[in-house]
């Protein structure tokens, strides 16, 4: 099962598939990381808030 490598939360196959490119099977970040965003081909730093 995929699992994000930024907090080790599971993500499904689908949000794996989707989210993160060819021949790598675990995203950089995933909902559940509230302290990060993907930014193009990096990963960053939330400039605000993502709770609601």
């Amino acid at each position: 099962m995929p699992e994000c490598q930024n907090c080790g939360s599971f993500v499904t196959d689908a949000y794996a598939r989707v989210f993160t490119p060819r021949n790598v099977d675990e995203p950089r970040v995933c909902p559940e990381c509230e302290d990060k965003i993907r930014d193009g081909a990096d990963v960053r730093t939330a400039r605000s808030s993502r709770t609601t």
